[in-house]
């Protein structure tokens, strides 16, 4: 089987439009937000409710949010690109100048976002160079207008939905 080029496969899956969500738990240790931002998510069960998202394997704030147990995903809206790019990026601080808050169930929630899903790790298992994880839906939030921030051809895309 021959193998495929993997700047083909970016560029070809990069036609599916998908949204961007932070990711993000309270350090254990430290007691401060950490996170990363996340095109890969997915609902996956009614019963019980849960939720799916793949994180790369290179990810270093992925096994402090791991550690966490609890995290939030929020589903960024579309002026929040600048959330996106301070969360996105490798180093401390990601969070200076974020505006989050830490729900009752001890996820951490991104001011402003389309919606929150409060999450308690289920499962994590490997596929690739990603890992799979599963969590359980613990609580949900939702504004009634807004647009998604979406990813579309290695680009931050808009998109206008009635």
């Amino acid at each position: 089987m021959e193998r495929l080029n993997p700047a083909e496969f970016r560029e070809v899956l990069g036609h599916f439009a998908s949204g961007i969500t932070v990711v993000a738990g309270l350090d254990p240790d430290a007691g401060e937000p950490v996170g990363l931002a996340c095109q890969s998510f997915a609902s996956l069960s009614l019963e019980p409710p849960l939720v799916l998202l793949c994180v790369g394997k290179s990810s270093t704030s992925w096994p402090k949010v791991r550690a966490a147990g609890r995290f939030g995903v929020s589903i960024l809206a579309d002026d929040q690109r600048d959330v996106c790019a301070a969360v996105g990026r490798k180093g401390p601080d990601k969070f200076a100048g974020v505006d989050w808050e830490l729900s009752e169930n001890g996820a951490v929630r991104i001011g402003g976002a389309l919606a929150t899903i409060d999450c308690e790790l289920y499962a994590v298992h490997e596929g690739g160079d990603h890992w799979i994880v599963t969590a359980r839906v613990l609580a949900l939030t939702a504004r009634e207008s807004g647009s998604p921030l979406l990813y579309f051809r290695s680009a931050y895309a808009t998109g206008e939905f009635a």
